[in-house]
């Protein structure tokens, strides 16, 4: 086990902290959570804990938006056949579902298009197009892709085909010449939250439609209306609301920030799915083995708690790690047009046998990645090449294109350095996945390596790229060189962020009762980690209960030495049997951790998750 350091945030004003404290009536450790994630106000506390519709932005901020709904309006008057194209992740597919299944009510004179990983590669197809041509399409909606399309654009343009780009990537200096571009990224729009989701950009054309449509605004005051008006403003959140589990998927799958408006429909999204969530995802639940609950009647028996849908409450970590995978492995294996026809089928029947097949990807998905991955640690492991190096860039055409973003990843995670994963690609060129530390501008490297790249794109943590093989060795050594410009080697040394220390003696009902109303967690809003010192392994029986499951996980309990007389809690440690013999026999240690509730037979516990020990050696 890696030796981690353990940093303890700082980044917060006392006063700040205090004042919050006294004006919520909450401990000290709570408001301190608030404030590192920009609470600081009673008002701002109250929009976090109680989100709301009306929290979002106004769609017609967002620049190019106008245009864009004139647009939709006329090729729905003119009985113009419509595109909705996009990306093959859960993203793109999200987002060709959520627009796709809102104009389809509209206009049936629409269909939907995503590109194939092998052959077309990623973004704007000139494939893409010519189908689009070769059916009559009209006006293209492009999701999740196209900010960096300025060929394909004119390409389409000449042969009468207009283009709305939905885009949530960093835009180039110069933008496609569409009828619309819609990227709150672009430096002079003024939309004011600019980490939407492509789904999420997908989400807000639907909402601009709908609101014009039904003559109100989400934004709209409730005191500035009246009683019709204000009836078709919480019609018009009803509507909306049936898509927000698709955006939640996106928002989870995509790994962008959980603050903000994003959080909001994150909240929303996850509602819908634990409570009337589309054939498609119930469907692919299952094989997470994610199942309904028991009739009243029958949990009541069972001892159970009544009420909900599944037997426990989905959460952004099921979305990112049950729902997810399985929705991008069929674009990763075989066709993400399986994926968006989940996701639109209202058929239980049709809805089980395309989870079949998506889990059947998803298993093959599986065995491609870990044979990927245990090939790339064995060179980085015995390659002189790789023994000093800062960064991991890896070639290999025999691996599966749609599982290098994942090796990717687990580089990352196994050697806390910038990596970038290639196999061979179309038109002679290598085509790889970029992962990134936080401490990393992956985006902003690639940009000064634009001069070797045919086409990159993405985010400061994550990016598409690819280039020709003669430039490879030219661009291994200058992207090593600004990794170490940027990244001195004790920044390599893994890290785990604490939120806070705490005394057993602070986790009382109130504190876990407001904790749980931080949800949904994810980037910008993680679950808190927190640090306890001082402690043993020493259950309610007053012995030890330390015990190894699953061959690697370590499983315990952890009782505070100071505060003994507060009950211990059990622990989880994954990946952490070598500890065993030193929790067992008694030694005191210092345990960095989570806080979870862990569900098992119906019974709902609270449980340490435990990130790292360190013994009082």
């Amino acid at each position: 086990m890696k030796e981690k350091r353990w940093l303890i945030r700082e980044d917060y004003d006392l006063e700040t902290v205090e004042k919050l404290a006294a004006s919520l009536g909450v401990d000290r450790i709570i408001a301190t959570l608030l404030v590192e994630r920009g609470v600081t106000t009673y008002e701002e506390a109250r929009r976090f804990f109680r989100p709301g519709l009306d929290q979002i932005n106004d769609p017609f901020l967002m620049k190019g938006m106008r245009q864009a709904i004139d647009r939709i309006n006329e090729a729905i008057q003119r009985q113009e056949r419509i595109m909705v194209y996009g990306d093959y992740d859960v993203d793109g597919t999200s987002a060709v579902a959520l627009v796709y299944s809102y104009l389809k009510d509209l206009d049936r004179n629409i269909d939907f298009y995503v590109p194939d990983r092998e052959r077309e590669g990623y973004g704007i197809s000139y494939q893409g197009i010519d189908y689009a041509h070769e059916t009559g399409v009209k006006l293209m909606i492009a999701l999740d892709c196209g900010i960096k399309a300025m060929e394909q654009v004119d390409y389409a343009k000449e042969r009468g085909i207009d283009f709305i780009i939905g885009d949530h990537h960093l835009p180039g200096d110069e933008v496609p010449k569409a009828v619309a571009v819609l990227d709150p990224k672009q430096v002079d729009c003024p939309y004011p939250y600019k980490e939407l989701s492509g789904c999420g950009i997908g989400f807000k054309i639907v909402e601009a439609h709908l609101e014009e449509r039904m003559g109100v605004r989400l934004c709209d005051l409730p005191e500035q209306l009246d009683a019709s008006r204000l009836q078709r403003q919480e019609d018009l959140k009803l509507r909306l609301l049936k898509y927000l589990d698709l955006v939640a998927i996106s928002i989870a799958s995509d790994i962008v920030p959980i603050m903000g408006e994003n959080r909001v429909l994150a909240f929303f999204g996850l509602r819908v799915l634990n409570t009337k969530p589309r054939p498609g995802i119930e469907a692919i639940l299952k094989y997470g083995h994610v199942d309904k609950r028991q009739p009243a009647e029958q949990a009541e028996q069972n001892g159970e708690k009544k009420g909900g849908y599944f037997e426990k409450e989905l959460t952004v970590s099921d979305l990112v790690f049950l729902i997810g995978p399985r929705i991008n492995a069929a674009g990763r294996i075989r066709s993400a047009f399986d994926s968006v026809r989940l996701m639109l089928t209202e058929d239980p029947n049709i809805a089980r046998q395309l989870a079949d097949d998506i889990n059947q990807y998803n298993t093959e998905r599986k065995d491609l990645d870990t044979a990927a991955t245990e090939e790339a640690k064995r060179r980085i492991d015995t390659d002189p090449f790789y023994r000093d190096r800062q960064s991991l860039v890896l070639y290999d055409p025999s691996w599966h294109r749609g599982v290098v973003g994942i090796v990717a990843s687990r580089i990352v995670e196994a050697y806390n350095k910038p990596a970038i994963v290639f196999t061979e690609g179309t038109d002679g060129l290598i085509t790889g996945s970029a992962r990134s530390l936080k401490e990393f501008d992956m985006h902003e490297a690639l940009e000064k390596c634009a001069d070797l790249l045919e086409h990159f794109g993405g985010h400061k943590s994550a990016a598409g790229v690819s280039l020709r093989k003669e430039n490879m060795r030219a661009f291994l050594e200058r992207f090593e060189q600004l990794v170490r410009e940027s990244i001195g080697p004790e920044e390599v040394i893994p890290e785990v962020e604490v939120d806070a220390e705490l005394g057993f003696s602070q986790i009382t009902p109130k504190f876990l009762r407001i904790l749980k109303q931080f949800a949904p967690f994810g980037p910008d809003n993680n679950v808190p980690v927190f640090v306890s010192r001082n402690l043993v392994d020493y259950n309610e029986y007053g012995s030890s209960s330390a015990r190894i499951v699953g061959m690697k996980h370590l499983k315990f309990s952890a009782m505070s030495v100071q505060e003994s007389m507060f009950k211990p809690y059990p622990a989880i440690a994954f990946q952490m049997a070598e500890y065993y013999n030193r929790v067992k026999n008694g030694e005191v240690f210092n345990l960095c951790y989570q806080i979870e509730e862990n569900y098992w037979r119906g019974k709902t516990e609270i449980q340490l998750n435990v990130k790292d020990i360190k013994f009082e050696d």
